[in-house]
């Protein structure tokens, strides 16, 4: 007989996705130069400085002995610390997937920049923007994943916290009235279920008539 095929582990059809992961990285990836080519364009209008494609592809304007040059490395910091770890936060939302997003996007500029350029960066400054904006990016990156996944889930009416546990929306309201309803039954009265209705504040009272005793 032939051997049956164990059936595959809950959750890993979910978990190996090359698919999905590549579409996310290709998406990534268009938003980190679409971001950069609007600020480097903003930003040289602005200064009135020449716009040319060595800006966003190359790697020698990014130097550190020019004041376009510190404009250059400022704006790969912002655009790849900030806005890719906003991305990644929207996108992505797993923060132990952080870290392979945010040194993939940085990895994948310097092959794109290296076969523009035919050589690979030499600048020190570069190298230093680079790994500025990757160390951003993840540890904003995982703050904001892992703050977005403690954060409580509404399904069907009930609240899902982080621990597992979850709670119907007044629920405890309702318990709580039991358990008074059920210590006013063992006292002898009914308390009422309003509050404020009678002249104390605490609710209306109704005397239970009781059996007489031989």
């Amino acid at each position: 007989m032939p051997r049956r095929r164990r059936p595959p582990r809950a959750g890993a059809l979910a978990e190996l996705q090359p698919l999905r992961t590549a579409a996310q990285i290709a998406t990534l990836q268009a938003l980190y130069y679409v971001v950069a080519i609007v600020l480097i364009v903003f930003t040289t209008l602005v200064a009135g400085l020449p716009l040319s494609s060595n800006l966003l592809l190359g790697w020698d304007a990014v130097r550190g002995d020019t004041t376009q040059g510190w404009l250059m490395a400022f704006i790969w910091i912002f655009n790849g610390g900030f806005c890719m770890a906003v991305a990644i936060v929207i996108l992505i939302a797993r923060s132990k997937l952080v870290p392979d997003f945010a040194l993939t996007i940085h990895f994948l500029h310097l092959i794109i920049t290296t076969i523009f350029t035919n050589s690979i960066p030499t600048n020190s400054m570069w190298w230093f923007t680079m790994l500025a904006s990757s160390m951003l990016a993840v540890s904003l990156g995982m703050w904001g994943c892992q703050y977005r996944e403690l954060q409580p889930v509404f399904f069907g009416g009930r609240i899902l916290n982080s621990t597992g546990g979850s709670a119907s929306r007044g629920q405890t309201s309702a318990e709580d009235d039991d358990l008074e309803a059920a210590a006013g039954e063992e006292d002898g009265f009914v308390r009422g279920s309003g509050k404020g209705k009678g002249k104390d504040g605490q609710g209306t009272y109704e005397m239970v008539d009781m059996k007489a005793t031989s």
